[in-house]
Order: structure tokens, then sequence, then C-alpha cells
């Protein structure tokens, strides 16, 4: 398919029959900058994900035939049937229509696509809240769900996003910063001797070689502001909020973090979903 590639698909194992063909069902899509991630819903369960690679250009069947491999491994697999409905949240403009014609070739059905117009349920003190982008907007639909305020969102992406919802259940404000994997592309590129490498904790913050090093400042440091900016957060709000870590490397933040409460990787997944029942009549 065109430059995206599929990186993984995550099966959910069903636990009763409501998760079987016959049931409602919904594919999510969160089209990111650098990957795109597919979530199937059956009822309120969600059953399996898959990922790929964003691309710079990419035309609507072959949007449709990656989801249809997508869809087709679980029906190998006895898994959920096709999608009877779709919601996307996309942060890249030029791919938005491409889904949406992707999607309604496969369900019959236009899928609902987040952005203005859209019931979210959120209360926003924010001067713009028209410039939100579409997965912060599902991050904070889930973490209002899950989560007593006040609480944090990170969402790690290619950017590292900070969602900041007060005691009063307001949407205030966020940080952006560059993200784990584009911090670790700029350095490669910036430094013709330093290569890529494996984002994951090096055993010592003093590196004894290149890759350990690089793995340090790279991985530890984004821990580091992860932190740094948690304690800022709590500073000005003045008192502590719960944070709650998404994205893939989710786990791994959390695990590293001394500020991170909990590990939700899906959650942007989850906030469409919410977003499809409050919307789609």
């Amino acid at each position: 398919m065109g430059n995206a590639q599929a990186e993984k698909r995550v099966p959910v194992p069903a636990t009763d029959e409501s998760t079987r063909g016959g049931s409602s069902s919904v594919l999510a899509v969160d089209v990111g900058n650098s990957v795109t991630n597919l979530g199937l819903f059956v009822s309120d369960s969600l059953v399996a994900t898959w990922t790929i690679t964003t691309p710079e250009r990419l035309t609507p069947d072959e949007a449709r035939m990656a989801t249809m491999a997508f869809l087709d491994s679980l029906v190998r697999d006895g898994g959920a049937t096709s999608p009877s409905d779709s919601i996307i949240a996309s942060v890249v403009p030029d791919l938005t229509d491409v889904w949406v014609e992707a999607l309604r070739c496969i369900t019959a059905r236009r899928p609902l696509v987040v952005g203005p117009g859209l019931k979210t349920g959120v209360k926003m003190r924010y001067n713009d809240p028209g410039e939100l982008g579409a997965d912060r907007m599902a991050d904070l639909v889930a973490a209002k769900e899950l989560f007593e305020p006040p609480f944090v969102v990170v969402d790690l992406g290619t950017t590292t996003n900070f969602e900041v919802v007060d005691e009063d259940g307001l949407f205030i404000g966020g940080v952006i910063a560059p993200g784990l994997k584009l911090s670790a592309r700029a350095v490669s590129e910036g430094a013709a001797r330093l290569a890529m490498i494996e984002l994951k904790a090096p055993s010592s913050i003093i590196g004894k070689n290149t890759r350990e090093a690089m793995q340090a400042g790279i991985v530890m440091g984004e821990v580091a502001r992860i932190d740094g900016i948690i304690d800022m957060i709590r500073s000005e709000l003045g008192y502590t909020p719960d944070v709650v870590v998404t994205g893939s490397e989710a786990g791994v933040m959390a695990a590293l973090s001394q500020r991170i409460n909990r590990a939700e990787e899906h959650l942007t997944l989850q906030g469409l979903h919410i977003l499809h029942a409050m919307n789609r009549r």
C-alpha cells in the first residue's frame, strides 16, 4: 500500500457472544503525523488494534486495502466481522478525505470526522477551541469518562502533548513539545556520526558507549522533561492532578516516570468510540 506499512496488530480476546458477528461494530481511525492507529470496537469493547505508518501520499484504495487487511486478519482469527460504522480523528488535512472515502466504501456510510459541530461534553476555558487537534480532543473525551478531575493527559506521539483539566473539570490548556521519536531523529540527522538507536532506557544514566549515552539523553531526557513539566503544572495550579499517559510508549514511560499515575495506551481510540456514541444517531 504505497509507502504505508503495517506495524502491529493487537487482538483482544473476546469475552462473550457480544463480540462476535451480528453486534454493532465501529472502526476508529486516528490519523497522526507519524503513524495511523485503527481500533475495532464491538459493542463497548476494543477487540483489536492495528498501526501503520502515515505516508506523505495515500489514495482511498490504498487506505481501504490497508483497513481490509486488518479486518480480514480478524476474520481469519475467528474474531469480529466488518464494521457497520466508523469515526476519524485526523491531524493530517491532506489525508482526511482519503480516509473518509476509504471508510465509506467499507461501511457504506460516511464516517464521523472529529471537528467543529460534534458534541464532546468537554467544558473549556481555552482561547480558541477550534484550533485544538482532533487527537487531543479525543484524549480529553476519554479521560473525562475515565478519571475524576483534576488530571493531566500526556500523549506520546510525533509531539508530546500535555492536556490540563482543572479541579472544576475545565480544560484550561496544555503544553506541546517534540516527541520521543522526533527528538531521536533530529539528533541522528543533525549529527553525522550519531545513528538512530533503539528507544529504551539504558542500564545507567552515564552511558558507557555512544548508544547508551544517546539512550540516556533521549529516553531519560524525555522522562525528565515529562516529570519536570508536570511539576511546573502542579506549581501553577496549586494542587496535584492525576497524570495519565497514552501512546505506544505509554507503559515504558509510566514505569520510568515518578509523576505518571496510569498508562492507557489506546486512550485516543477510546475517546473516538465515546464520541461516536455521543454523536451518531
